[in-house]
């Protein structure tokens, strides 16, 4: 089974994201808006124990922190996708090396650049004209985070969370 690591924004904040994604993200009806702490991993119900105990004691050596957006920006030219850029924290970034160092899974593909992705999978000229338009808004936006979630997917595509961990004591 596949599974992953992400932070759920609030509410206020996934439908800001959503406004976006329901034009412009195919896996729009598939998970929430996110931002991604662990990429999608095989995993097995045997693994899940041992994972879920690890994240256990990472979420220990954190506080709640504040997660921050401004802008809109892209991977352009590595990837058509375009997303919420999150502000970097030392906790936002200590709490993705802990994961990511841990047992489970394999190293992250990319360096680690936290956003919440609002549009992917577009063609070169819609990515361009979409971007365009996207780029001249301002999305300022500002709010506590003290948890994230394991998720495992579901055989139809959708994730779902299988275990919450709080941030500190």
């Amino acid at each position: 089974m596949k599974v992953g690591i992400v932070i759920f924004p609030s509410k206020k904040l996934q439908d800001i994201a959503n406004s976006f994604r329901k034009r412009y993200d195919p896996k729009y009806s598939l998970i929430p808006p996110h931002l991604t702490l662990k990429a999608a991993f095989d995993s097995n119900e045997d693994e899940l124990a041992k994972i879920s105990k690890e994240l256990e004691k990472i979420s220990k050596n954190f506080k709640p922190f504040e997660l921050k957006t401004l802008k809109i920006s892209t991977f352009h030219p590595v990837t058509n996708a375009i997303y919420l850029k999150v502000e970097p924290t030392e906790e936002l970034e200590g709490l993705f090396d802990q994961i990511n160092s841990s047992f489970f899974g394999t190293p992250p593909e990319y360096a680690f650049v936290p956003h919440i992705t609002i549009g992917q999978q577009l063609s070169n000229s819609e990515h361009a004209d979409v971007y365009g338009q996207l780029s001249l808004q301002k999305v300022e936006h500002s709010e506590i985070i003290d948890r994230f979630h394991l998720l495992y997917q579901l055989d139809n595509g959708v994730w779902t969370v299988y275990e919450t961990f709080l941030l500190g004591k």
